[in-house]
């Protein structure tokens, strides 16, 4: 099972992603035990000594809120860790999605952001089902529509994030029953190694994660075995 670290960029920083109520993330240091800085190439870093990443999440919170975007700092990022892939979720709807050169970026089409029918997604694609409150987010034909879906499904339960609720087992034993074909992802509420055990005895192909590898419940020893 993959660990995906998360980062969540807003205003230039990385926050501290809680409960999907992003008018009140605070800068990643006020509560990281990992980094005393919240931007973003000093935080990957101090998350590369704790494991060798292959991938890292991001979601511009500015760009999903259409308050401006981190394009340019995602570029910067991109060219500087060409053997990390990122992903990218920037709150495009489908027929808006950003085009980068570089062979390391990876788009994630979040459902809280498209307000119109699902159709054919590329293979590439890596699709978010978000959920609020255990509510589908954005157009419910995204949610019924499995025959577009792409290979790659992340199952974002945003107020689980950075809520210490723990992940939302039910709904992913659901997903992971009825779509053996697909990668499932689990997004939201992971806390500590006994979480990751009973995810990846799910058959959980990958989680993505913040709280707890800041927080410290996740040590260098316990990622060692993912």
């Amino acid at each position: 099972m993959q660990i995906i670290p998360v980062i969540d960029l807003k205003d230039g920083l990385v926050v501290h992603a809680v409960r999907g109520d992003r008018s009140q993330y605070q800068a990643i240091h006020q509560n990281s035990l990992i980094t005393d800085s919240s931007k973003a190439d000093v935080v990957i870093a101090n998350l590369l000594k704790k494991k060798d990443f292959k991938s890292i999440y991001i979601a511009d919170l500015n760009a999903i809120c259409g308050l401006g975007n981190h394009s340019v700092l995602i570029n910067q990022l991109l060219n500087r860790y060409p053997e990390i892939e990122f992903w990218i979720d920037d709150g495009s709807e489908l027929a808006d999605c950003q085009t980068y050169q570089a062979s390391n970026y990876k788009t994630v089409i979040g459902t809280e952001s498209q307000n119109q029918p699902i159709n054919q997604l590329d293979a590439d694609l890596i699709l978010s089902l978000d959920f609020k409150q255990d509510q589908a987010a954005g157009h419910g034909d995204w949610f019924n529509s499995n025959q577009f879906w792409p290979k790659r499904i992340i199952v974002m339960t945003l107020n689980r994030v950075g809520s210490q609720l723990g992940p939302d087992f039910e709904k992913l034993t659901d997903l992971r029953q009825n779509y053996p074909d697909k990668t499932i992802i689990a997004a939201g509420g992971i806390r500590h190694l006994a979480d990751l055990q009973q995810l990846k005895q799910l058959g959980i192909d990958a989680v993505l994660i913040a709280s707890a590898l800041h927080n410290g419940r996740l040590t260098a020893d316990d990622l060692a075995d993912f």
